[in-house]
């Protein structure tokens, strides 16, 4: 046993198969999602009208049940996002998993009766943003993948607050909530939901000063995490989180019981590991992983397991050395010359060394392949028949381990049938109209009394303790002891499952005042130069020493403007006045602002998905509630950070410090993308085209500052945008336009899916 204290297991539930395989096999929550605001939205999902019915069987069986609202949210949606979350609290779910401000605020301001945990998306992996969480009402802190488990224990002791982790699953390379690349090249925001998977696409790295491509493969693609190994270093850990909303009801029972098993301190196959769904394994971030072990960059989908390699081929015909079994049924996959066309093959025929049919191999085995195959190629197994089937047994509906309960039954002569049922601290009691006679013949024994009330099939619960208190010479008859059980379980169940929704008087927001006045330029850089040029050209809000990222930050002491990417900036910098925050806390809405306006920031950048007319929106309605106007800031100019990463793709081609020597691109087949190495040695991947709303920018009725953000341009491109943005803002240039082939607009006349 790793731990005196329970500590919970949380699977996932993308569908209501899922849903009961996660109880079947020893979870003891569940997180899932709606058909709206949830962040996997091609997942078949819950709804409102189904989901008290699957919180009430969770419930009865001691199961927690987190919806979540993990989705950035526009203020046109803000009132049937807080219609949904009110019914949510009749409903009786346990908590909400959050991502938006406004929301989390929502939650955590109306109701006691239901939890508020901070997502994943949120971006908190230190203490100072663990500490603003839970200033703000926050109960759970969902940390971000990369936080090692050194931090998380910090967080946990200088906080108390609880802490969730992730500990097996699919891994974003970016950031979770601060990746923007589907977004912005595929139109389906991650931040929405919609992700579409552009880390688990080929890209060449590129020299960018000697052109040299260095290598094409699946640079981006993650390993699947797999701490099955670590989890007795993880005892302080309050939840431990299975990733996969988007995988099938067997692959939720198999990893749900395996970790059920290694929490509960059982042994276990660590092969079936292999068995399920993987893109081989990492150990993570959380356990300090190296940087270059966190990716697969060979392959994007199921690794499976190696089972063999070709020893032969005779046309169609292909010779298999095993050294795993290969069954009927089984998918397997064989390399190829090109890691992007690897042969995959269902095993619908296949004969031993003989060329007699078989149903099984151990050794070697012949089956068919249409495609020329090398000899000595590498074959892996990435469905097991026999496996998938036992483990979609496994995730049948009802196979949940049921609670003990006890009976005092009550049947003397003369006195009405009763019967107690017990569970845990609750007592329910429940009697019949008819009077106990005195057995005529044949008296009910005690024996046929623990029968019928041991009949707890299709319930939660089992017969522990059984007290009979009857005369011997009783007749009682069976249908009557059925129906008391039948009641007195229907009563327990009434009882465990009334809510208690428990609201309170919202704390009013008050924001700063601010009034709207003709904007200024912001500038942002990463480099001397460009600081330089910024410096000469007289702006007066520059971004780069003081610039305090989202993830691994590093405070700087300042009493002057600092721009703070994430929760934890604000809390680290309480009573500067000078308090700027980035992009990346993903506002879209009134009510976000007016949050971070109240804690003490001093102007808000809005999101880099928030589309024109939604930011007239949010001025309006923040107008109308606050009677100020909000102090915001958007970003006019620059390469768009569409990824930013613990992880690093020269360290994983051995080339660590090469970064320092020239500069690199990743390139797809449509675009190249710049590569900006940090300090912290963290990456990002840039925007092939900069964002530029020069023509835009005298049509924007609201915002304070606009920032220009300067990357990969000399200080020469730098001085002269900087002259373009003052020029154009004063009317001096009122004629000039910006090469649409050479810029984008992002989204600023249309939000992401």
């Amino acid at each position: 046993m790793i731990s005196s204290v329970m500590r919970e297991l949380l699977s996932p539930a993308g569908n209501i198969d899922a849903f009961y395989s996660a109880i079947s096999n020893g979870a003891n929550a569940i997180y899932l999602g709606l058909d709206k605001f949830s962040a996997r939205a091609y997942t078949e999902n819950f709804n409102l009208d189904n989901l008290s019915e699957h919180v009430n069987y969770a419930h009865l069986r001691n199961v927690k049940v987190f919806v979540t609202i993990n989705t950035i949210v526009y203020d046109d949606e803000l009132e049937e996002a807080y219609k949904t979350i009110d019914r949510l609290a009749e409903i009786g779910v346990d908590a909400i998993i959050v991502q938006d401000l406004a929301i989390f605020n929502y939650i955590v301001s109306n109701y006691d009766s239901i939890k508020a945990h901070a997502s994943t998306q949120m971006g908190i992996d230190d203490v100072e943003g663990a500490k603003l969480i839970k200033e703000l009402g926050g109960t759970r802190i969902v940390l971000a993948r990369e936080t090692p488990l050194e931090t998380i224990k910090k967080i946990k002791e200088e906080t108390g607050m609880e802490v969730e982790a992730f500990i097996h699953g699919a891994l974003c390379v970016a950031y979770s909530g601060n990746c923007l690349m589907s977004s912005m090249i595929g139109d389906r925001s991650g931040n929405r939901g919609r992700c579409a998977g552009c880390c688990r696409k080929p890209y060449t790295l590129i020299n960018a000063d000697t052109k040299e491509n260095i290598n094409r493969s699946y640079l981006l693609s993650m390993k699947d995490l797999n701490t099955s190994d670590y989890i007795k270093n993880m005892n302080f850990i309050d939840s431990f989180k299975i990733e996969g909303r988007m995988k099938d009801a067997g692959y939720v029972a198999r990893v749900t019981s395996l970790y059920r098993n290694i929490i509960d301190g059982n042994k276990i196959d660590s092969f079936d590991f292999d068995k399920i769904f993987n893109r081989t394994y990492t150990k993570g971030f959380i356990n300090n992983e190296s940087n270059g072990e966190v990716t697969n960059i060979t392959k994007p989908n199921n690794n499976g397991y190696l089972i063999g390699e070709v020893t032969n081929q005779k046309g169609n015909k292909v010779w298999i050395r095993l050294d795993k079994p290969l069954n009927r049924g089984d998918q397997i996959v064989i390399e190829a010359q090109s890691i992007f066309k690897e042969i995959s093959i269902c095993v619908t025929r296949m004969f031993d060394a003989k060329f007699q049919l078989v149903e099984r191999n151990t050794k070697n085995a012949v089956i068919y392949c249409e495609s020329w195959v090398k000899l000595g190629a590498k074959v892996y197994k990435v469905k097991e028949k026999q496996f998938d089937d036992e483990s979609f047994l496994m995730a049948k509906k009802g196979n949940y381990k049921p609670l003990p309960i006890d009976f005092v039954f009550h049947g003397f002569i003369g006195n009405k049938l009763s019967l107690d049922v017990i569970h845990e601290n609750i007592k329910e009691t429940v009697s019949l109209d008819h009077v106990v006679e005195q057995a005529s013949t044949s008296p009910t024994t005690k024996e046929n009394i623990v029968s019928q009330l041991s009949k707890c099939n299709d319930t939660p619960y089992f017969a522990n303790n059984i007290d009979i208190q009857a005369d011997d010479d009783a007749f009682i008859p069976l249908k009557l002891i059925n129906e008391l059980r039948r009641q007195a379980i229907e009563k327990l169940n009434k009882t465990r499952l009334d809510i208690k929704l428990k609201k309170k008087v919202a704390n009013l927001i008050v924001p700063k005042k601010y009034k709207s006045h003709e904007p200024e330029l912001a500038v942002q850089v990463v480099n001397q130069e460009q600081y330089e040029a910024a410096v000469e050209a007289g702006i007066k809000h520059i971004y780069f020493e003081n610039f305090v990222p989202r993830n691994n930050a590093k405070y700087v002491k300042t009493n002057k403007e600092v721009l703070v990417g994430g929760l934890g900036g604000i809390q680290n910098y309480k009573g500067n006045s000078h308090i700027v925050t980035d992009y990346s806390l993903n506002v879209v809405n009134h009510e976000s602002v007016a949050l971070l306006s109240s804690l003490g920031v001093d102007r808000i950048t809005l999101s880099q998905e928030i589309a024109k007319e939604k930011i007239a929106d949010l001025i309006s309605k923040y107008n109308e509630a606050y009677n100020t106007h909000p102090n915001l800031e958007l970003i006019v100019y620059g390469r768009i950070k569409l990824m930013h990463m613990k992880y690093c793709p020269l360290k994983k081609l051995g080339k660590c410090g090469e970064c320092k020597k020239h500069k690199f691109n990743l390139k797809d087949d449509f675009a190249t993308y710049p590569l900006l190495f940090n300090g912290d040695c963290t990456t990002t991947v840039l925007g092939d085209k900069p964002l530029n709303l020069l023509d835009d920018v005298n049509n924007i009725s609201g915002i304070n500052v606009y920032r220009l953000f300067f990357t990969t341009e000399s200080k020469e491109e730098t001085k002269d945008i900087i002259e373009m943005f003052k020029n154009k803002l004063e009317n001096k240039d009122k004629e000039k336009t910006f090469d649409r082939f050479k810029y984008t607009r992002g989204h600023f006349y249309n939000n992401p899916q």
